[in-house]
């Protein structure tokens, strides 16, 4: 097994494997499977945050799991969807109205978080009380560091996370009181930075004045949780892994083009939200890479902008257009799999894996 670390008695789990997803069904088969799930809800209203933790306890009683949430700087700080598209401008609508047309998207009969929410403060400020009045065990601190809610969260007895991209980073977030860090590497899915995981990680370990660090980015087999704890990680948090597994339920023509993609199939684009975020390449992010794309703008117009198209493209599943946010571990989750499946593989190959590396030291 892999061995327990001190990260495995603060949080009180059985393996060091963090999960991170915007699935309910994935967060309870990793806290039943023995790791630390946490829950994406930064793209969630309060209202909904609230239903789902509550059901996430209801199905995994006391087992801990945390939550993670965004704090992202922003362009604006519009109070609603109608004065946030007021700013949008005319060519970005144009190119998006031809990108409509070019594929034939139909309309979108129901919605989604982007085409019906604009983020702002107040936005993030109602998100952040859904998650401290909830009996959650941890918090995780993304694309920004607010020492308010660290100190908040660590005042409620919860144990708090930063993701971090850079050793400024670090220094910035055990400043602020965090007591994890998670060293995310530009080979990771969603809002990353420019540094590789395992150029970035034994960095943050060195910056991280003792504190558990965790590594993130990339991380997809059993060779890799063996190298992390080698270089002195306290564990590995995973993201991309889920996204191929049954609990996740991932829509058709999304989960064909994930399970075929390999690393080279990810690229970093703005076109999602406005900063730099790596997804599995699609006609999407093709698209914006041409001569006759405007730049994005930045968040979270872009999200306005392109809210409703991108609800109708995954209502509709538009095959040329669908993405998701993905690492270059995607090419270690190329088969439909379950959650159980993939924590006892990461198991036995980083077993194995450390089990060489102790015959190569003896």
């Amino acid at each position: 097994m892999i061995p327990r670390t001190p990260v495995c008695d603060l949080l009180g789990i059985e393996t060091p494997i963090f999960g991170f997803a915007h699935s309910i069904e994935v967060t309870v088969a990793i806290a039943k499977a023995g790791g630390f799930p946490v829950f994406g809800a930064a793209r969630d209203t309060p209202q909904q945050i609230v239903a789902d933790l509550a059901e996430i306890r209801r199905r995994i009683g006391d087992r801990p799991f945390g939550v993670d949430l965004m704090y992202p700087k922003l362009a604006g700080q519009e109070a609603d969807m109608a004065s946030a598209r007021a700013q949008l401008p005319p060519e970005h609508r144009a190119f998006v109205a031809q990108l409509r047309d070019k594929y034939q998207v139909p309309a979108a009969t129901q919605g989604n978080f982007f085409s019906s929410q604009v983020r702002n403060q107040a936005f993030f400020d109602a998100q952040t009380e859904a998650v401290l009045a909830s009996d959650v065990n941890a918090v995780a601190t993304a694309v920004g560091l607010p020492r308010a809610v660290l100190e908040a969260a660590k005042a409620r007895g919860k144990v708090t996370f930063s993701l971090v991209g850079a050793r400024r980073h670090a220094r910035a977030a055990c400043e602020a009181g965090a007591d994890v860090l998670v060293a995310q590497g530009y080979d990771a899915g969603g809002h990353t930075g420019p540094v590789g995981t395992f150029t970035l990680l034994p960095q943050i370990i060195e910056a991280a004045e003792g504190r558990p660090v965790l590594a993130a980015g990339g991380v997809g087999c059993g060779r890799q949780v063996a190298a992390s704890l080698a270089m002195g990680a306290d564990g590995v948090w995973l993201g991309t892994a889920w996204l191929t597994t049954r609990e996740y339920a991932t829509p058709p023509e999304l989960l064909k083009r994930l399970l075929a993609a390999a690393s080279e199939d990810t690229v970093i684009t703005r076109a999602h939200s406005g900063k730099p975020c790596r997804v599995v390449r699609s006609a999407w992010s093709d698209e914006w890479q041409t001569a006759q794309a405007p730049e994005p703008l930045p968040m979270p117009y872009q999200q306005v902008l392109t809210g409703e198209l991108l609800a109708a493209i995954e209502e509709h599943q538009v095959a040329p257009l669908v993405y998701e946010a993905a690492g270059q571990s995607i090419a270690w989750f190329n088969e439909l799999t379950t959650v159980a499946g993939i924590m006892q593989r990461l198991d036995e190959e980083a077993t194995a894996a450390l089990a060489a590396l102790g015959r190569l030291g003896s």
